[in-house]
């Protein structure tokens, strides 16, 4: 009988998923984010990499920015992980990676669908090797339709998914959100799917299988407006001329210039806001009206509050009970007490004793903030001390 590959618990111990070992076949954003977020909870993570250049992103440097011997992206998202490099399409290389999933708990991986099959390495194959492994997947539109095998690419599920069109004023170009937003959230999705088989694994000692895609996380994070879109008679809705901040929210929803700086509004009632800023045009606006009338309301708010700055609005607003902030950036974010009173950040070593600041997990375990100080791994840095292991 195999042995268990044997956890290296030291830095994790007493976080919830101490004990196991993830392997992540998984590049880029989706399935990294996922085994990033389980190892900070306390999970072993042991990428399988290509030996030709490892996970792409070790190469994808944003705006030049390099860490160690990669990007420091790469180093943002694999940060604690083991890497084990090996070319799946090599016989002895194939048979290792076996041996391996034979002894671990969770298999990553987002190749495009029907790659892994081809492998050897898809769920019918995995399963007769480890019967309670669990083998979560991520694509980019998952197994079956026209869409199958286009790029899982998180810019391009922004544009198919309809989530482009939400962004932005009336007449201005589709808005893609800054970030990776699909990626992200299709990892978050994955890891809860992880989650919730580990829990039937230790009632029932059963393992299973987990998919997500991309476009799927897309279409979920869109379900209050997809939802009320799909019953209402419309061909789409309609962004507002002006401050648009959601299509489907009355003013005064949405963020507006000021003399010096940028005012967000979210909630509020009209008639209230209006007395509140000197501003009596606005209580000629029933309730009902707040949302037909968004635009004509949002274009007095924008002329007004153009006139003080964001400072002098908020010392009204945020004292009466309005629902309102600035608008940052990162410099102003940063240096607010706010953000130290978090401790968001945290610093990352690599092996030469080089450090670099990145995201810390968001999560708290038994109200203590978790933290891995350990750079992501140079590719194959783990090999030799997982093949003593294999072959113990």
């Amino acid at each position: 009988m195999e042995t268990e590959l044997k956890a290296d618990i030291a830095p994790h111990d007493g976080l919830p998923l101490a004990g196991l070992t993830i392997l992540d076949f998984s590049q880029f954003l989706a399935g990294p984010s996922c085994a990033l977020r389980l190892a900070d909870l306390g999970a072993r993570v042991i990428k399988v990499e290509r030996r030709d250049g490892g996970d792409a992103s070790r190469a994808l440097a944003l705006a030049g920015m390099m860490f160690d011997d990669a990007s420091a992206l790469f180093h943002a998202i694999n940060r604690g992980k083991e890497s084990y490099a090996a070319d799946l399409k090599d016989a002895a290389d194939l048979a290792a990676v076996k041996r391996l999933i034979a002894r671990a708990d969770v298999l990553i991986h987002n190749f495009r669908p029907g790659i892994m099959d081809r492998l050897g390495l898809g769920w019918d194959a995995v399963q007769a090797l480890n019967p309670r492994l669990i083998y979560a997947g991520v694509s980019g539109y998952g197994p079956n339709g026209p869409w199958r095998d286009r790029p899982g690419q998180d810019l391009l599920v922004q544009s198919l998914s309809g989530m482009a069109w939400l962004s932005g004023d009336a007449g201005d170009p589709p808005v893609p959100a800054g970030l990776s937003i699909t990626d992200m959230m299709a990892g978050a999705q994955l890891c809860q799917g992880i989650l919730a088989l580990l829990i039937r694994r230790g009632v029932n000692g059963r393992g299973g299988r987990v998919d997500v895609s991309l476009m799927e996380a897309a279409i979920d994070l869109q379900f209050e407006h997809l939802s009320v879109h799909l019953n209402r008679d419309e061909p789409m809705p309609t962004r507002g001329a002006v401050a648009n901040g959601n299509v489907y929210l009355a003013a005064p929803y949405g963020i507006y210039a000021t003399a010096e700086g940028y005012l967000a509004l979210a909630m509020a009632p009209v008639d209230r806001l209006g007395t509140l800023i000197d501003l009596p045009e606005l209580a000629g606006f029933a309730p009902d009206r707040w949302y037909v009338e968004r635009d004509a309301i949002k274009a007095l708010l924008r002329d007004h509050l153009a006139t003080r700055t964001a400072t002098e609005w908020l010392a009204i607003l945020e004292p009466a009970g309005i629902w309102c902030a600035p608008v940052l950036d990162w410099p102003t974010l940063t240096a607010e007490p706010a953000f130290a009173a978090l401790a968001a950040t945290q610093r990352i070593e690599a092996p030469g004793g080089k450090t670099m600041t990145t995201t810390r997990c968001p999560i708290r375990i038994d109200g203590t903030v978790l933290r891995s100080p350990r750079a992501a791994p140079r590719l194959g840095a783990d090999q030799r001390s997982i093949d003593e292991e294999l072959n113990a």
